[in-house]
């Protein structure tokens, strides 16, 4: 539970604009590490490897590289996202430690689906009352526009949600006597990011709820009449909260003409980075210093992130960056199938492609790869029990192989 706690206060504190915070967070996280590792070594258990982890250690030994050989066109802040990248190899690692046994998984999980529970409350409270400009009602925000909890953009917001809203549905497939509140929970979770006005977020969230208990139906979890009551129950809910919450926001907010075309000038100008120093990069974290000799137009604002993460990792990272963060997910595809409730996380990722859910908040994307690192885990357990050898059952008379 350590690291449940030290995730979601991360999350919880992710507003705060001094480094104090961010500070906390990473020290305990790498704390953590450092008492699992001495705790293995004092045991005689050796410290294993999975592929995951080495791909996100490739990612923060990238930053070094590129400062060593003095390609990063801003060295501090390479440095700073190349700590943030160590941080997501230590949540990956602490949590494929923990979820190797079946229970601390669970109860991680319990706790993720939870924490969640509350924070989208406060999000729709905070979405609805809180005055622009405000965190809590009472904390400044920088960003000056409408905040949900302790996040101060939607697609943020969005992209935690995405993650989470899985595991709150695929409990309520498995536990039938709990499945009401955990259906309740999931519908409470996707009105609130109806209620920020994300669009992306919104769709993502509405094929979650489609794709997970079709998915569970397929793989012979439960039956036909379990299919339709859990579509049925999500629905109807969704109809309901989403009602309560408003729907205002996120419609205007498609009614928008030509949405993405920041984006794709955005995307355009990214790509033209990467085609000056495709193997390299720029540096991690640089993309904001390096864009204005490519940007495409000037309106005199500060453009913050490429809103694609991907051709953000391609400028920053260079092809090599890009091929690690394909591997990642690449590798992802098939646990998450077995297990049902990790496809949040390929969400994410697909997000990525419209947003930055793993720029600027390292605790967001910490919490995507301990949910990772999770997968892996149960993955790994789901691969030992099909492989098992034939156990052997004697009795005074014969041995029966079964």
């Amino acid at each position: 539970m350590f690291l449940a706690v030290v995730l979601f206060f991360g999350i919880a504190t992710q507003w705060v604009e001094t480094r104090w915070a961010l500070t906390i967070f990473q020290l305990a996280l790498l704390a953590l590490a450092a008492a699992s590792a001495v705790k293995r070594l004092r045991s005689g258990f050796p410290i294993g490897h999975h592929l995951v982890g080495l791909l996100l250690a490739g990612t923060a030994a990238w930053g070094f590289i590129q400062v060593a050989f003095g390609q990063s066109v801003y060295h501090l802040r390479t440095f700073e996202t190349t700590l943030d990248w160590t941080v997501n190899l230590v949540a990956f690692s602490l949590a494929l430690e923990l979820g190797r046994r079946p229970k601390e998984r669970e109860r991680f999980l319990e706790s993720a689906v939870v924490f969640a529970a509350g924070l989208s409350l406060s999000a729709i409270f905070t979405v609805l009352t809180s005055p622009p400009g405000k965190v809590f009602w009472r904390f400044d925000s920088p960003a000056g526009v409408a905040t949900l909890g302790p996040f101060v953009y939607r697609n943020q917001y969005a992209a935690f949600v995405e993650a989470v809203l899985p595991v709150a549905m695929f409990r309520a497939i498995r536990n039938r006597r709990r499945w009401l509140p955990y259906t309740l929970i999931a519908a409470m979770l996707f009105g609130s990011v109806v209620a920020s006005g994300s669009r992306g977020g919104a769709a993502l969230c509405f094929l979650e709820m489609l794709m997970v208990p079709v998915i569970a139906f397929a793989q012979n979890r439960f039956d036909s009449a379990g299919l339709a009551r859990v579509l049925i129950g999500n629905l109807s809910l969704v109809g309901v909260l989403v009602a309560i919450v408003g729907w205002q926001a996120l419609w205007l907010r498609f009614e928008e003409p030509h949405p993405y075309a920041l984006r794709r000038d955005l995307a355009a100008s990214s790509l033209q980075m990467v085609h000056d120093r495709p193997w390299i990069g720029f540096g991690l974290g640089t993309w904001s210093t390096a864009y204005p000799g490519y940007a495409r137009y000037d309106d005199g604002t500060f453009v913050n992130q490429a809103h694609n993460d991907w051709v953000q990792w391609a400028a920053e990272g260079g092809i090599p960056f890009l091929i690690i963060m394909l591997a990642t997910v690449g590798w992802t595809i098939r646990p998450v199938l077995r297990a049902v409730w990790g496809i949040g996380i390929l969400a994410v990722f697909l997000h990525a492609l419209v947003d930055y859910p793993f720029q600027q908040r390292p605790a967001l994307a910490a919490l995507v790869f301990a949910l990772l690192g999770l997968l892996a885990a149960e993955d790994g357990s789901l691969v030992a029990d099909q492989q098992a050898p034939p156990k052997t059952y004697v009795d005074p008379n014969r041995t029966v192989f079964g």
